[in-house]
């Protein structure tokens, strides 16, 4: 976890309060002029007076509660991002293949006679394609092409494709458990850092599990 991130939190709530006192500030700026310069001869009515002194004290009480809450999500941020490193995210768009086989969600179309995982180096060329269990939910890929040749350190995308006979179903990208290295706070987001270097926003997760190995 970064310090930059603790010091953006810290900006963005001191920004935020800064908001809130200007905001608060122009309010009672507004009523001051509004009273100064009213008709003596047809002064403000009572009723209205006491209107716009209960909005005064709303608006005073929200810029309070408004630096609380925020005091309060500051703290709880950084215990937020901890919870997900050391975790296994599942993640679309491929993993990084470094010597330890890559656990896969692969999902085949219902009714699927066979199913075949297709796996793509980082140029989209084809570099694995293997038959799967058309049922299965889970898959271990071990880095291997169809030579039994381990294959070179770097970023891997999968699909599976579903055939009923000679005919197919449907092509879908595969899923990856991959492991949290860190999270951080950046340009609102949470993301997510994996090994080799992949960048994942947290709301692109569709799962998340304690390592299995």
């Amino acid at each position: 976890m970064q310090i930059t991130s603790s010091f953006s939190n810290a900006a963005a709530t001191g920004a935020q309060a800064s908001t809130n006192q200007s905001d608060y500030l122009t309010f009672l700026n507004m009523l001051t002029v509004q009273m100064q310069n009213q008709d003596p001869l047809n002064p403000m009515d009572a009723s209205d007076f006491a209107v716009q002194l209960a909005t005064f004290a709303g608006v005073e009480q929200q810029t309070f509660t408004n630096q609380l809450l925020n005091a309060m999500l500051g703290q709880g941020g950084l215990s937020d991002l901890g919870s997900w490193v050391g975790m296994e995210a599942r993640v679309f768009g491929g993993a990084w293949y470094g010597g330890d086989a890559i656990s896969l969600a692969p999902d085949p179309a219902l009714g699927a006679e066979t199913a075949t995982l297709i796996v793509r180096d980082s140029t989209g060329a084809i570099v694995d394609s293997r038959p799967i269990d058309p049922v299965a939910q889970s898959y271990r890929w071990d880095g291997l092409d169809s030579s039994g040749t381990r294959l070179p350190d770097g970023t891997y995308t999968f699909e599976v494709e579903s055939r009923q006979g000679d005919s197919i179903l449907d092509t879908q990208p595969v899923a990856a458990y991959v492991p949290v290295l860190e999270a951080r706070y950046q340009n609102g987001a949470t993301m997510l850092v994996m090994p080799g270097g992949l960048m994942v926003d947290s709301a692109s997760v569709t799962g998340l599990r304690r390592p299995t190995d």
